[in-house]
């Protein structure tokens, strides 16, 4: 698991912290941040990238953050593939590593509801975080270098895991 590394119990106040700076940054229209991944639930090894679930109000009000972000140092990236999206990335300026990545909806999204869904799902069942571990683990013997080839490794498994934990919210 090269690029995976060990649960750190650091995780969610790093993604505290970072959340701190968002709302720090008087970003209009704002109106929550999940952190959201593995790192968001304990136990769980992950590529140490937190994630955020930034949710604004309008589209417009999202948009309109962008110079806010990139002064925060964060990379604008508009869509990046995923349609009403606004993805944005931190990298350490000084090594160049990643190290928060943000997916940025206007609420009412149901991708809002897709990523907490499992996200809270893995919190409050240890069968399912100790299959998610594995699936994760195989998935990163058999793409070591992690990337696009991981993630549609790990896709069937979520999607059938999301599936049923919006199913459980409803």
């Amino acid at each position: 698991m090269s690029f995976l590394s060990a649960p750190d119990p650091s995780w969610p106040s790093l993604a505290q912290a970072e959340a701190d700076r968002w709302r720090g940054a008087s970003l209009s229209g704002l109106v929550a941040i999940h952190h959201i991944g593995s790192t968001a639930v304990t136990g769980l090894p992950a590529k140490p990238v937190i994630d955020l679930l930034p949710v604004f109000d309008t589209p417009q009000q999202m948009d309109a953050s962008r110079p806010a972000l990139e002064a925060l140092g964060y990379e604008w990236l508009g869509e990046f593939g995923l349609p009403g999206r606004r993805y944005v990335r931190l990298d350490d300026p000084q090594t160049g590593v990643r190290r928060v990545q943000a997916h940025c909806y206007v609420s009412g999204s149901t991708e809002i509801d897709r990523h907490l869904a499992f996200r809270d799902a893995l919190l409050v069942n240890p069968t399912l975080r100790a299959g998610y571990s594995a699936i994760k683990a195989h998935c990163a013997a058999r793409h070591p270098d992690g990337g696009a080839d991981y993630g549609r490794c790990k896709s069937g498994w979520i999607d059938r895991v999301e599936r049923k934990a919006l199913e459980a919210r409803t």
